[in-house]
């Protein structure tokens, strides 16, 4: 594929241009005005014709503003993707997260350009409003071109019948980590690459990352450490927020805004539970919507721009709470310290009693209903469980993909748990047919999911359907388990805060707790985690940015 192909293939994208990316938009040429108030902030460097700028792997890039030549932007295997002429720049969110470049350049041409260290970089889109949109909004658009394009660093070779492959694909999707996928059923050019890095069809799947390390089987934590995603430091933060929810990322974009070291880890990927959801619609300000992906998407970089740190596939261990600071245990013997900490863990959805319901997990059975699933059962039936908002995202989302969507809910309709819109949709949607009082009773298959049985509590009868693919969204469990003990919960296991605090829950201090702040002070909890809260997205954000102002009010302590 050439250069003129990937760029049609581009405008062909929806959901770029939904974005509302235009190459103007995508490689904007900075005014002569703008180049002068780059310049102070800059060094000038020459290359000659052909030779190299940086290379795929590279961490912690300056961006370069071309005054004179060209830049030809490369993949692994020296396939032209673009080229930065005078007046542009290079670079995407890499450049402000320090991470490894997936792609590699190289001068065409003498060349000369200006080159501004990232933190330099950092403090000019904090500064400088107009630049700072014309660099972030290119910046997002680049890598929403590479995600749609599946170009850079990675392969990953795997199986549509392997539950391992589909963890691999949502990781790096979720996390925003553009891959080409070579399927073992669908592809011919895998037994061949198999055969050239010398692996069988058992290790699958396989991931190639930085067409250097070939990694069989690997966990989330192996594929985010060569990816250099899951880095911490022994620093001590002023905030450590565990969560890259909603509400989590809100906290990050306000505390690190307003001066605060902080550090997000996350267990899997940014977004949370909602980033998973196929079209948020009644979130303020998106009359159209927005994808929970694309969401967390753009509040992760905000919360970049600010200097905000994530690592992900760190998932908290343990709150060692009787101590100052903090330590936070996000791994075997990996620890951070924290002068202050938010629980933004949220909730997932219970595994409802189902006979081998673990043995579909990932093949024929999700939790999740994204691009990558309906790729997997576009124009087949499949089974929505559940009630709730992101039940009936899913289910719309869905139908829209060309599936019959059977929607079973236990109780007796929607009105009392779903959004009136959503109820709405599904009532006039002719593929989707609404269940109620239904239940999953058994799950059948060999190795995959075939076939489903349910049964309907009104009429006493069961049916089998020949289905292979179910999508749970039951309830909420809260993720509190790694709290042990450490601060005082609910009779459901969510964070009791503020005013629900008790007696007897162990509140030290003279005067009474903040209103997001646990039952050990300095330690707050926010969004679906916290008891009482409200289960909307709007909520969890509202609550990770006032969380903030009660930060700074505890930081302000003496014994902080």
């Amino acid at each position: 594929m050439n250069e003129a192909e990937l760029q049609e293939k581009l405008k062909r994208s929806a959901d770029f241009r939904a974005a509302g990316a235009d190459r103007d938009q995508v490689f904007p040429v900075l005014s002569p005005a703008q180049l002068a108030r780059l310049a102070p902030l800059a060094r000038e460097r020459r290359f000659q014709d052909g030779a190299p700028i940086f290379e795929m792997g590279d961490r912690h890039l300056p961006l370069l503003v071309l005054l004179e030549g060209e830049i030809a932007i490369l993949t692994g295997d020296d396939q032209v993707m673009t080229h930065h002429g005078p007046g542009t720049f290079t670079g995407d969110v890499d450049l402000l997260s320090g991470r490894p470049v997936i792609v590699k350049a190289r001068a065409r041409g003498a060349t000369r350009v200006l080159e501004i260290p990232a933190e330099r970089l950092r403090s000019l889109v904090q500064t400088d409003a107009e630049l700072s949109e014309t660099f972030l909004r290119a910046f997002l658009l680049r890598r929403l071109g590479l995600l749609e394009l599946g170009l850079g660093g990675l392969v990953l070779i795997g199986s549509r019948h392997s539950a391992g492959t589909l963890e691999l694909q949502e990781f790096l999707t979720r996390n925003s980590q553009p891959h080409a996928y070579l399927d073992l059923e669908r592809d011919p050019a895998v037994e061949q690459a198999l055969a050239t890095f010398q692996v069988c069809a058992d290790d699958l799947p396989v991931l190639i990352c930085m067409g250097r390390h070939v990694m069989k089987k690997p966990t989330l934590g192996e594929v985010a450490g060569c990816l250099d995603l899951n880095r911490v430091d022994e620093a001590l933060h002023d905030l450590v927020v565990i969560g890259a929810g909603p509400a989590g990322l809100a906290s990050a974009v306000y505390g690190a805004s307003e001066g605060l070291d902080v550090l997000v880890v996350e267990a899997n990927a940014p977004g949370g539970q909602a980033g998973s959801s196929s079209r948020i619609e009644n979130y303020l300000g998106f009359s159209t919507g927005i994808s929970g992906q694309n969401l967390a998407r753009q509040a992760l970089l905000q919360s970049q721009k600010f200097g905000a740190k994530l690592a992900v596939a760190r998932a908290a261990a343990h709150l060692a709470c009787d101590r100052r600071p903090f330590r936070v245990q996000v791994g075997e013997e990996t620890f951070v310290r924290a002068r202050t900490v938010i629980v933004a863990t949220g909730v997932r959805y219970r595994r409802p009693d189902v006979p081998d319901l673990g043995r579909f997990e990932g093949v024929g059975v999700y939790y999740g209903a994204t691009q990558i699933e309906a790729n997997a059962c576009r124009a087949e039936d499949v089974v929505v469980v559940g009630g709730g908002n992101s039940a009936g995202q899913a289910a719309v989302f869905l139908a829209g993909q060309g599936c019959r969507v059977h929607l079973l809910v236990r109780g007796a309709g929607l009105g009392e748990t779903m959004s009136r819109y959503l109820i709405r949709r599904i009532e006039e949607n002719p593929s989707i047919v609404l269940r109620t009082r239904t239940q999953i009773e058994a799950l059948e298959g060999n190795g995959r999911l075939q076939r489903v049985r349910w049964h309907d509590a009104a009429s006493g009868e069961s049916t089998t359907a020949e289905i292979r693919h179910v999508f749970l969204m039951t309830g909420a469990s809260p993720n509190t388990a790694w709290l042990d003990g450490c601060v005082a919960l609910d009779s459901k296991g969510f964070v009791k805060t503020g005013q629900d605090l008790g007696p007897g829950d162990g509140w030290p201090l003279e005067r009474p707790p903040l209103l997001f702040e646990t039952s050990v002070p300095g330690v707050f909890a926010v969004g679906d985690v916290r008891a009482g809260s409200v289960k909307r997205v709007a909520a969890a954000v509202g609550e990770g940015s006032v969380c903030v102002q009660l930060v700074h009010r505890v930081l302000a302590e003496a014994a902080f």
